[in-house]
């Protein structure tokens, strides 16, 4: 069994930040339940596009406020608590941070904890091993 706290990740390597939000990592591959699991905070006032074109994520939101514009078809949806969306095509998108908003994202395949946005705003694909 594995129990966790966000306070116990503080500070260490599962506690990833950059310019535009923080994200702890509950679960990573090396945990080996075939998904990761991160507790993430986006910043109000910020802009970030992304396209994880190796990972498939499902978002859920617990705090705050956002829109998620898809590029594809330019359409735009407001996130707000008890909002849930998913990236079943690798959607590249645009999150535009209204209030700060805390997700939990699940990611399949699970990251590694070493991923970093690439120019895409994608992950590389890591593996544990």
């Amino acid at each position: 069994m594995i129990v966790r706290t966000l306070s116990e990740l503080e500070n260490t390597d599962r506690d990833v930040r950059a310019d535009t939000w923080k994200s702890r990592r509950l679960l990573l591959a090396d945990d080996k339940m075939g998904f990761s699991m991160h507790d993430t905070v986006l910043y109000a006032g910020t802009e970030t596009t992304m396209e994880y074109k190796n990972h498939l994520e499902a978002v859920y939101c617990i705090e705050g406020r956002a829109t998620i514009e898809d590029c594809a078809t330019g359409e735009v949806h407001d996130l707000t608590p008890g909002v849930m969306y998913a990236l079943d095509q690798h959607d590249r998108h645009v999150l535009r941070v209204i209030e700060d908003f805390r997700v939990v994202c699940a990611f399949n395949p699970p990251c590694t904890g070493a991923e970093t946005h690439d120019e895409d705003g994608a992950y590389p694909l890591l593996t544990a091993d």
